[in-house]
C-alpha cells in the first residue's frame, strides 16, 4: 500500500514538472478600458509615479508602505521604488520610454517576496470619442514560475489587479 502510494505521488511529481516543463518561457498580460477623457490628462496620471496612489490596485494594500521618487518628476527617467508588507513586498520602477499622447513604458523589478524583471507598458488611443487605454505586462517564465503557472494561472492573478487598477485610472481620470 505505501509503496503504491509512493508511486502515485512520484507519477504527480513527474507529470507536474512535465507539464510546468511544456509552459511558454514568457508570460504576457493585457487589459483595456475606455476612458472619457482625453490622452494628455490619462498620460499624466500614468507618467508621474506621484499619481500613481490615486489609481493603482497595488497602493491601497499597505497605507504605511514606503514610497521613493527620484530622477526626472514624471515621463522618462522617472523612477519610483517603495518597500511595504506581504502585499506589496518591494520593488523599483524606471519609465524607460514615453511617447506623449500615446504610450508609456515602464521597467519593472521586484525584490520581495520574489525577484523578476518585466516590462509594463501602456498604449492609448483615440476611439469613439473616448481614450482606450491599454495595459501589458511581460516578461520571461523562470521555470519556478512555469510550475506555479501549472495551479494558477498568471493572466488570471495579474489580470484582477489590472481590471481593479484600469478602472480606478478611469474613474480618477473622468473626474
Amino acid at each position: 500500500m505505501i509503496r503504491r502510494i509512493a508511486l502515485v505521488l512520484v507519477f504527480l511529481f513527474i507529470a507536474i514538472l512535465g507539464m510546468a516543463a511544456m509552459q511558454p518561457d514568457t508570460f504576457s498580460v493585457t487589459r483595456s478600458v475606455a476612458i472619457k477623457a482625453p490622452p494628455e490628462k490619462i498620460l499624466g496620471l500614468l507618467a508621474d509615479f506621484r499619481q500613481w496612489q490615486s489609481w493603482s490596485p497595488w497602493e491601497r494594500l499597505d497605507p504605511g508602505m514606503q514610497r521613493v521618487h527620484s530622477g526626472a518628476p514624471s515621463g522618462k527617467g522617472a523612477l519610483y521604488a517603495w518597500t511595504g508588507n506581504d502585499d506589496v513586498g518591494a520593488g523599483k520602477m524606471e519609465i524607460t520610454e514615453f511617447t506623449p499622447p500615446s504610450k508609456v513604458v515602464i521597467k519593472l523589478d521586484f525584490i520581495k517576496p520574489f525577484e523578476a524583471s518585466n516590462i509594463t507598458d501602456f498604449t492609448l488611443a483615440p476611439k469613439d470619442g473616448q481614450t482606450q487605454v491599454t495595459w501589458t505586462m511581460s516578461g520571461p517564465m523562470p521555470f519556478i514560475s512555469k510550475v506555479m503557472s501549472v495551479f494558477m494561472s498568471m493572466d488570471r492573478i495579474i489580470g484582477r489587479d489590472f481590471e481593479k487598477g484600469l478602472a480606478n485610472l478611469k474613474a480618477e481620470a473622468e473626474k
